[in-house]
């Protein structure tokens, strides 16, 4: 099995210390996205793992094999970990093949291994082709492929759709995945893609600077946020002002029951949570702005003077200027001040 485990890793440089006592565990065969800002620490946790930079503090464990920390610093060959790099890092000069198998030994390039994983990909019919007549995309799953040909116990990628048209992305990104998971390849995702990291990894966990703040499936993550940061980071969200009182969180949006003690705080709800009524069926806002994306609308709603944004699918919305109720579906959080 290959688990990766990530415990109490601290690193940085000469009086800049970045990662402060980073925990990760990704189960084998699982895709994790480490999700984060820039300058949150996501590079260097990366280059940790794959033995690129010194661990100051921890351990990482890749399997049963400790490769950093308590005294260990295991060579990044010796860590049987295949990397893909933001630009894919293809040599022009070879073919897709010559690519593929650069990284085997003679007997690995002619045991069809390198067909084996261009098929995988999906790429099998070009591997007679150099890197500039291929896409974009392509070029990346090219990487991929090389990243998986010598069998690693663990892949990392490092952002590697952001040199994608945004037409492309969502493409390829479910390949790599398929691919992935094909291969039973444990991974894991650099990105400060929140809907990248939602849409393809088992676990995602927040970076925030230098220190994982939460770590789950993506569905808890987007929907039980440990914080207001983690819930405003993670996908578009709606925080108000409230007070507690009696497990009641009163808002500009009604009453809502919360598991809090009384208190004053902030409630946060998804924009897709809110539902257009009619004015007698709820807490009124006037509609300030309509903003059509094609399979959803976001309406912009002045709500007791707080800015409020809808999501919603229906066809028909208010124009600016009318006014509706606003009914809040599904449970909200609550962060006492």
């Amino acid at each position: 099995m290959t688990r990766l485990l990530v415990d109490g890793v601290h690193a940085g440089f000469p009086g800049a210390p970045v990662l402060h006592g980073v925990d990760l565990e990704v189960p084998d065969g699982a895709l994790a996205a480490v999700l984060g800002a820039s300058g949150g620490g996501k590079t260097t946790l990366l280059r940790c793992i794959a033995g690129f930079h010194p661990v100051t503090a921890g351990r990482i464990r890749i399997g049963d094999r400790v490769v950093a920390g308590d005294g260990v610093d295991e060579r990044p060959e010796r860590r049987r970990i295949g990397l893909v790099p933001q630009d894919g890092a293809l040599f022009s000069h070879l073919t897709v093949a010559g690519n593929v198998g650069f990284g085997l030994d003679r007997a690995g390039r002619r045991n069809g291994r390198v067909g084996e994983v261009l098929d995988l990909v999906g790429l099998a019919d070009l591997a007679g082709r150099r890197p500039g007549e291929l896409s974009g995309g392509q070029q990346q799953r090219v990487a991929l492929a090389r990243a998986l040909a010598p069998a690693p116990a663990l892949v990392l990628l490092d952002e590697p759709f952001t040199a994608l048209d945004a037409s492309l992305r969502g493409e390829v990104r479910e390949q790599v995945r398929a691919a992935l998971r094909a291969a039973g390849a444990t991974a894991v995702l650099v990105t400060h893609d929140q809907e990248e990291a939602l849409g393809i990894a088992d676990v995602v966990a927040v970076l925030r600077a230098g220190r994982v703040v939460q770590a789950g499936s993506p569905r808890s993550v987007y929907g039980e946020p440990v914080d207001v940061g983690v819930g405003t980071f993670v996908g578009d969200a709606v925080v108000l002002p409230a007070a507690v009182r009696a497990e009641r969180a009163a808002s500009v949006l009604g009453e809502h029951a919360v598991p809090a003690p009384d208190g004053p705080g902030r409630i946060l709800v998804r924009p897709e949570q809110l539902r257009l009524v009619a004015p007698d069926r709820g807490p009124v806002g006037r509609v300030l702005e309509v903003v059509f994306h094609g399979r959803d609308t976001t309406v912009v709603l002045d709500v007791g003077g707080a800015r409020v944004r809808c999501r919603t699918a229906d066809a028909d919305v208010p124009g600016p200027g009318r006014e509706v109720g606003v009914e809040v579906c599904g449970p909200v959080r609550f962060y006492p001040e």
